[in-house]
């Protein structure tokens, strides 16, 4: 027994007492077609929990933990009506998450920290405005606003010069790709590929996120085009490695269909924990609705 408790992370007394933790934290998990993270409600998301990166790789971990792709963190905001603040798994923090931003919505109002059908977010990423819709008086679905898509390189960023980085090609692990560069706040590599269902992303990812064209790492999206109006899509997350789902990745995929003139500028994409309809719209902005799951909720002990 005292050789199994040594293999059990803790994050230690100094640590919680320092971020001023409780010894039982209350959480709850839930999933955007497939994309699981663990939420946690506090009021003040810079105080005292000023180093959150070791609670998300607790809270994350599968075996010992609540399990799950990273770590929400929700709270009031100075700008908006709320904030989140988004850690993956290794404890990164990311800029954006369009699936975790569609159960925050949920979750606000699920939990009844706001009777809004409209809400305006606070990312890293700036402020996002989310649409709830209802059926029985709880959130189904959730339509995100989430920006206008960056294309220029050194935004992304990228090593490369030029006003866009479409359809270019890059070296990877020896071998030559062609892929469109687009920031939806975070760093995406748009791959087409035949037969992605059949590829060896714990294989190949690594060689995307840490290539030396992206300063920041970047998420990579290999992607079919079924149709003008269906993409499909696998994605490895920086930080995360392959997930079910990434709502910045599909708007990512969408932008540099439209681009390529793959797509039309409304389509469904599909990834591996189900489907999401991504639009570039006119004014720019592209829109991203799909459904947002509460799973279970509860309380982890800490100590």
């Amino acid at each position: 027994m005292a050789e199994f408790e040594k293999r059990l992370p803790k994050l230690g007394k100094e640590y919680i007492e320092k971020m001023q933790l409780p010894k039982m934290l209350p959480f709850t998990k839930m999933e955007g077609i497939g994309n699981d993270y663990v939420y946690v409600w506090f009021e003040d998301l810079d105080a005292p929990l000023t180093d959150p990166a070791p609670l998300a790789i607790y809270m994350s971990d599968r075996n010992y933990g609540v399990g799950g792709d990273g770590l929400v963190l929700i709270g009031k905001s100075k700008i908006a009506d709320f904030r989140m603040r988004m850690f993956n798994n290794d404890g990164s923090e990311g800029n954006m998450c369009g699936n975790a931003s569609r159960c925050v919505g949920k979750y606000l109002y699920d939990h009844k920290h706001t009777d809004k059908t409209t809400i305006t977010l606070e990312t890293k990423s700036g402020i996002r405005t989310l649409v709830l819709t209802l059926e029985k008086n709880k959130v189904a679905s959730v339509t995100v606003d989430m920006g206008k898509p960056i294309t220029k390189p050194q935004d992304i960023p990228m090593k490369a010069d030029g006003e866009t980085f479409v359809n270019q090609e890059i070296t990877v692990n020896g071998k030559a790709v062609k892929g469109t560069g687009v920031s939806m706040g975070n760093p995406h590599f748009v791959v087409p590929m035949p037969d992605i269902a059949n590829l060896d992303l714990p294989q190949i990812g690594p060689n995307y996120e840490h290539h030396a064209m992206f300063p920041e790492r970047v998420n990579t999206e290999f992607i079919e085009v079924v149709s003008r109006d269906k993409i499909r899509m696998r994605v490895w997350e920086r930080g995360s490695g392959e997930t079910l789902a990434c709502g910045t990745g599909a708007c990512a995929a969408l932008v540099a269909c439209v681009l390529n003139d793959y797509t039309n500028k409304k389509a469904t994409v599909e990834l591996r924990g189900g489907e999401l309809v991504i639009e570039w719209a006119e004014d720019g902005i592209v829109y991203m609705t799909g459904a947002a799951r509460e799973v279970f909720s509860g309380e982890i002990e800490l100590l």
